[in-house]
């Protein structure tokens, strides 16, 4: 057995894009300590991908509609709870240090910007599979400017996805599904959100969502 095989690293990879999927293949196979082992395009698929594959590490996006299964914050808790010995990665384009915040609280040590350079998908693997953490440079910058000007996010964390949730265009009925929660608990929810955020109605709940970098501007509901 050579060394790449005795430390090689086994990784699922996760994104609704199958570009980005396709891009992350095309860096990560060449590097002789990580073998792609799955790669998926939902959280059902992942989550099936790890119940029949010998698994170190997760990479994946944040965001992944086009299943029942929840994504963002409640997908990486459930893998956290179900494969505890299953490092996560995760990759996104939000620039929230609310949802970064959440994410390390959750336990997912390992944060990277798409928006950043793809070597740091490796070395964060790497950190990962050691035990260790790393933010990729725009993450860390988020979160300095953050304690800058001295922002405060009000919402926990089940606030703040059943606001991404319902900014991208789900309703009550589709969040309480893919949370796996009644409709009356996720209502109340976004109404003590929209409290807390002195915001009156939805489309000023939404343009918060925007602003703060829950969603993009064209995963806004158009309703």
């Amino acid at each position: 057995m050579n060394t790449s095989d005795r430390f090689s690293i086994k990784i699922a990879i996760a994104d609704d894009h199958p570009t980005v999927l396709g891009g992350l293949v095309h860096v990560l196979t060449p590097v002789s300590t990580i073998q792609i082992v799955a790669t998926c395009q939902n959280a059902s698929e992942l989550i099936a991908a790890l119940r029949t594959q010998p698994c170190d590490v997760v990479v994946s996006d944040y965001a992944m509609p086009g299943s029942q299964q929840s994504d963002g914050l409640a997908l990486f808790e459930y893998l956290l709870r179900h494969f505890p010995k299953i490092r996560i990665v995760v990759l996104t384009v939000m620039d929230s240090p609310a949802v970064i915040r959440a994410l390390t609280t959750a336990g997912v040590t390992c944060i990277l910007s798409k928006s950043d350079a793809t070597g740091h998908i490796i070395t964060a693997i790497h950190s990962s599979f050691a035990g260790g953490s790393y933010l990729s440079p725009t993450i860390e910058q988020v979160l300095k400017n953050a304690e800058k000007v001295g922002v405060e996010q009000p919402l926990s964390p089940r606030e703040l996805e059943v606001v991404r949730l319902f900014a991208s265009g789900l309703t009550m009925t589709d969040i309480a599904t893919r949370l796996h929660r009644s409709k009356q608990t996720v209502s109340t929810q976004k109404t003590t959100a929209m409290r807390k955020l002195g915001v009156a109605n939805d489309v000023e709940l939404i343009h918060y969502a925007i602003e703060s970098g829950l969603i993009a501007s064209t995963a806004a509901k158009e309703d």
